[in-house]
């Protein structure tokens, strides 16, 4: 397996509008996709998407609010009211491969291997195992190369 970009950092958000506000009016960006939900994930999703360099995609901001009561990031926010980074997340080329990379090692993967917000097959890691961050792991999109 071999780690890939940056993808994103998922910031948990008690509103996503509230957030896109601060990113537009603090951070000056401009560049914010439209909130869509994920019912399945149990979140709403938008992106903020930073500059690109060199012809190369800049890192986003995935800015995730609960979709229900029943959203897993319920808890982070219960014990983060105001919000927070919740994971990082890194490209890979093949998410079998990588999965697999992990599982040998003994790591605690987190559920199956799903398709996430950018429509390519995640999983995440759990923290502890992770030198405590929540770490997602994505197939890098096709289109990217």
């Amino acid at each position: 397996m071999k780690l890939g970009r940056l993808n994103h950092i998922g910031v948990a958000t008690p509103s996503i509008e509230d957030s896109i506000t601060y990113y537009r009016k603090v951070m000056g960006a401009n560049d914010i996709t439209e909130p869509f939900d994920l019912p399945e994930q149990g979140v709403k999703v938008c992106f903020v998407n930073t500059p690109t360099e060199n012809g190369m995609n800049g890192t986003q901001i995935e800015l995730i609010e609960p979709f229900d009561d029943a959203s897993p990031i319920n808890g982070f926010l219960a014990k983060n009211p105001a919000g927070g980074q919740h994971h990082v997340c890194y490209e890979v080329e093949d998410i079998a491969e990588a999965r697999k990379w992990f599982e040998d090692m003994g790591k605690r993967i987190l559920g199956p291997t799903r398709i996430g917000a950018h429509g390519t097959p995640i999983f995440f890691v759990h923290p502890k195992d992770m030198m405590g961050q929540l770490t997602e792991i994505m197939e890098t999109p096709k289109e990217a190369h």
